[in-house]
């Protein structure tokens, strides 16, 4: 069963009018650009819960070519082009983080080029290195943070002042954020243990215990475990979010980083999440080399 919530509708009349002059027209726009929010702006119609909070109540969605490369990249072939033609073919992209550079350490740098060459390399073993290769999403794992947040799946908000629930369509990941805590994370997982405050209209939720086996995009950019994300989530409308997060690991980088792009209500009538259970969709792949494998029936 999806998790429902009705979405959002607005209307709008349309006007002609047959001539008008310049000079009214220069007002109009005037008046018209500075009622448009920017980033760290929010507008006063933004809607908001009984305790005067910004509402982030809802289902929500980013629409970026991050989940392929967090980096700009051309439009390329797939790993099987010979087999999936267009349809595996990888999206071109202007990326989502600041200078468009990650800053590697060197070693790192050489790592993240290897986990791109073997990304289709799947081992199924008890061995604590079956990590080592094989992207993370082609394997039904979770994709942990900020992955989650610009993966083509939308995600839903419940929100209360003592935590907020974020629920996401891809396996049914999801994660609560413990409003006002310093608790530190009980133990390492993908998805991390989120801490959250608000300054002022902004959620700012402060991510870490992570596992150290996701990555950040099917180009193999990956972290540690010492990872360490700090989130930003700032309306600019009531239909938008902008979304920031702070990336450091000192094992991995040189130096923090930010990623940056907008996130989008989804405001169609009837709007749910729809189940992604992948897990069935992966056995085949990873289990017949072993011989363990039997279809479903």
């Amino acid at each position: 069963m999806g998790i429902r919530r009705k979405g959002l509708t607005a209307s709008a009349a349309t006007h002609v009018i047959p001539v008008i002059p310049v000079i009214v027209i220069v007002v109009i726009a005037a008046a018209w650009f500075a009622a448009v929010p920017t980033a760290g702006q929010t507008p006063s119609v933004a809607p908001r819960t009984a305790d005067g909070k910004p509402n982030l109540n809802g289902i929500w969605q980013s629409f970026t070519t991050a989940n392929w490369n967090i980096l700009a990249q051309a439009a390329q072939p797939g790993p099987h082009p010979e087999l999936m033609g267009a349809w595996g073919a990888e999206r071109g992209g202007q990326g989502i983080v600041e200078g468009n550079e990650i800053p590697y350490q060197p070693w790192a740098a050489a790592k993240q080029k290897e986990n791109f060459e073997k990304r289709m390399v799947v081992k199924v073993t008890n061995d604590p290195h079956r990590f080592d290769t094989g992207e993370p999403e082609l394997q039904c794992y979770r994709p942990g943070v900020p992955r989650a947040n610009y993966m083509p799946f939308p995600f839903q908000i419940f929100q209360t002042p003592q935590q907020i629930l974020m629920v996401y369509e891809y396996k049914g990941a999801a994660r609560t954020v413990y409003m006002n805590s310093k608790e530190e994370a009980p133990s390492d997982t993908w998805m991390g243990s989120s801490n959250g405050r608000w300054e002022g209209d902004t959620l700012v939720v402060d991510v870490t215990g992570f596992d150290g086996h996701t990555w950040f995009d099917r180009a193999g950019n990956f972290h540690s475990e010492a990872l360490h994300v700090v989130e930003r989530y700032t309306p600019i409308s009531p239909y938008h979010l902008q979304y920031e997060a702070t990336i450091e690991d000192s094992k991995v980088f040189t130096r923090p980083w930010k990623m940056s792009f907008p996130i989008y209500r989804r405001v169609e009538p009837n709007v749910q999440l729809v189940e992604f259970n992948c897990v069935p969709f992966v056995e085949e792949m990873m289990y017949t080399p072993l011989g363990l494998y039997k279809p479903r029936r």
